[in-house]
């Protein structure tokens, strides 16, 4: 129905590391180079769970779009912007509130599961219980239809889903939809509505997802419909009214690969990270004091590479060829533990070498950052304004 629109954001809750590299950003990277993409800083999402120390807020923004520019995410590819500078965000999220079942909200697999994990805090909080539907808002808002998601988040856009459906059933029911949903058929042209009209009847009487997908196509290279039409056009095909709001997609991403300096996922919640500001020596120092097999006590004795967290990362790093030599030299004790190691130090310095570099272009310049983010903001902005205007018609909050 729009354009194939990415939108992510990531919460400034502290400083990025080399799994939000591997599991994040070098997605983002992919991303931007084959559709349009705005990447947003969760600031309002930040207090959701850091109410009581706003103070983080501020400085970890600014240092996490340095971050997200160092590791290659391009101002002239994407939209980078600032959730809390973008106010429709916040009223959209207070109008889908209005339609919002409250056991929808309770029953987000993550509400249970973030308060067990952070149990240290008092998270009985409406905006915690709300944060799902504030994700919906993020996204519905620039009618997003791609989001980039691990399998766990699947059930917050399968929530999104639902909340733009119940939303378009509620509101897209427009006087005179009918007609006024044929009166823009005959607009595509004879031969166009007469296939418009046999891929509907397909999929409405046999269920033909080829049929939608088939007219899906068909309305988008339409360039002569008026968007009001075009979403009529949209809704009819289902059987519906209006679509108003975009119901997105899960794009699956991988699960982060990228192990902790103790074998566990890295996390700063487990003190085991990598930073992606990090310097040289404190990096090999990191590496260099990572513990190892248990068993390798002398240099002269054999190891195990699954009983050690170093041979994680070798599987980040490494080619076929120096994982045979980490193999065989671990299990014949023909390497020590330090030897093993150097290799992941310099591919680790290998890889962010550039990103330092990129960074301090920006900490010499911060009123850069900030160019990007208000052009970013400003963008967005325009964009949201948009699908307020119609949400708001449709509510009956469009009279002055």
């Amino acid at each position: 129905m729009f354009v194939d629109r990415v939108l992510s954001g990531m919460r400034p809750t502290g400083a990025l590391h080399l799994g939000h590299y591997h599991g994040v950003l070098k997605n983002w990277i992919r991303l931007q180079h084959e559709f349009e993409c705005f990447f947003f800083v969760a600031d309002w999402h930040a207090l959701t769970t850091h109410y009581d120390t706003p103070e983080i807020v501020e400085q970890n923004a600014w240092d996490m779009v340095i971050d997200w520019l160092a590791a290659g995410v391009d101002p002239s590819q994407a939209t980078l912007f600032i959730q809390s500078r973008v106010p429709q965000h916040a009223e959209l999220h207070l109008l889908l509130s209005m339609i919002t079942p409250l056991g929808w909200l309770e029953r987000v697999p993550t509400y249970k599961d973030q308060q067990e994990k952070l149990s240290d805090k008092d998270l009985s909080t409406y905006g915690f219980l709300g944060y799902p539907l504030l994700q919906s808002a993020d996204i519905l808002i620039y009618r997003a239809n791609r989001v980039p998601v691990g399998d766990d988040q699947v059930p917050h856009i399968e929530f999104t889903r639902e909340i733009a459906r119940r939303f378009n059933h509620i509101y897209g029911r427009e006087p005179g939809f009918e007609a006024k949903a044929e009166a823009a058929v005959k607009k595509l042209g004879a031969k166009r509505a007469r296939l418009y009209r046999e891929l509907r009847t397909k999929f409405l009487e046999q269920g033909e997802a080829a049929a939608l997908e088939a007219a899906h196509a068909l309305l988008e290279k339409a360039q002569n419909l008026a968007r009001g039409d075009r979403e009529r056009l949209f809704g009819y095909l289902e059987g519906g009214g209006k679509m108003i709001l975009t119901e997105p997609q899960a794009l699956l991403t991988e699960a982060s690969k990228m192990p902790g300096l103790d074998g566990q996922k890295m996390s700063k919640s487990y003190d085991n990270t990598v930073g992606l500001r990090d310097d040289p020596d404190s990096i090999t120092k990191k590496i260099r004091t990572m513990p190892t097999d248990p068993a390798r006590i002398k240099r002269n004795d054999p190891g195990d590479p699954a009983k050690c967290p170093v041979w994680q990362l070798h599987l980040v790093y490494a080619d076929d060829t120096r994982k045979q030599w980490v193999q065989q030299g671990c299990r014949s004790a023909g390497i020590g533990c330090l030897e093993c190691k150097q290799p992941v130090i310099d591919a680790v310095l290998s890889e962010m070498k550039p990103m330092r570099e990129r960074a301090q272009r920006y900490l010499d310049d911060p009123t850069l950052v900030k160019s990007i983010i208000a052009d970013g903001c400003e963008k967005a902005q325009k964009l949201a304004e948009e699908t307020m205007r119609e949400v708001r018609e449709v509510m009956g909050l469009n009279y002055r």
